[in-house]
């Protein structure tokens, strides 16, 4: 059997697929917060729950509906997203002339009080959500479920189509305008408080779709959010806050870094995204991808 650093090939082949599944969930959650806080300016801490709100509704379409996993792949995050414009509109619009923390404040509030209600009516053990792609393939180091190889897929795909609509075009050109100048936006005759919302609302939607992802691969729990979120808060920190790239390209490499120190260096597998972000901000605050204010 063939051993590099002391480790069998299979297994460290294996925490290689692991790894980049796991950071196809953390680039497109990561994706979602750098879309909030990129144009609009807003630490989202409430993420975590609406990726955890976006699970939970997928399960009730399935548990009390009756409707299956690709209904929810759809209805889950516009429902949940729906519920991210309301959130904006009502509490976080009053936020945006004063200090970021007011906004994480806030937004941590929510993901609280979220998190609460959903263990006190479901509890804290979790529910199961039926895997809708079964089997899969060996690949001679280890067998991969089909819908593994969906999850980074599907994440591939909606990373590159969330970039290349805000980079590549003219209602991208819009967003990145109305977040640098509004003023000048409006004289254009643009809805600059719609379309703020509007964002906001996708990048909501965008956390609740990868609950809606995960969900046949862990426990549907209220504490799925609040396990995942730090993580995720990590990333984008060190992609860069207002990188669209940055989240992508660093949600996908920390997975598959935090896959290969299980193997390596287990007793800091929990830890190296953490002292990774530290070496970042001490060598460049703004992240790899991120732009100097």
């Amino acid at each position: 059997m063939d051993v590099i650093f002391g480790v069998p090939l299979p297994l460290l082949l294996g925490q290689l697929v692991l790894g980049l599944i796991n950071g196809a969930t953390y680039a497109i959650l990561s994706l979602g917060l750098a879309v909030i806080f990129g144009m609009l300016k807003v630490i989202n801490f409430a993420h975590g729950a609406q990726y955890m709100l976006g699970a939970f509704v997928a399960w009730m379409m399935a548990s009390w509906l009756g409707l299956g996993f690709w209904y929810a792949l759809v209805l889950a995050p516009l429902v949940v997203g729906a519920g991210g414009i309301v959130l904006e509109r009502v509490f976080l619009r009053h936020l945006y002339d004063k200090d970021h923390l007011f906004g994480l404040l806030f937004t941590f509030g929510f993901a609280l009080v979220a998190e609460g209600v959903f263990r006190y009516y479901f509890g804290s053990t979790g529910q199961i959500y039926t895997n809708p792609i079964p089997g899969g393939v060996r690949l001679g180091f280890m067998f991969l479920p089909h819908y593994r190889i969906f999850i980074v897929v599907m994440a591939l795909v909606i990373c590159f189509g969330t970039w290349f609509v805000i980079e590549r075009t003219k209602l991208g050109a819009y967003l990145r305008a109305a977040t640098e100048d509004p003023v000048l936006v409006r004289a254009f005759g643009i809805n600059v408080p719609l379309l703020i919302t509007l964002t906001y609302g996708f990048g909501v939607a965008l956390a609740a779709l990868a609950g809606v992802i995960a969900a046949p691969v862990q426990n549907v729990s209220p504490l799925m959010g609040s396990h995942v979120i730090i993580t995720v808060f990590a990333v984008v920190v060190i992609g860069g806050l207002n990188s669209i790239m940055g989240a992508i390209v660093t949600g996908f490499a920390l997975g598959v870094i935090e896959g290969l120190a299980k193997v390596f260096i287990p007793e800091m597998s929990n830890t190296v995204v953490f002292v990774i972000m530290a070496i970042v901000l001490l060598l460049r605050p703004a992240g790899l991808f991120g732009q100097e204010q």
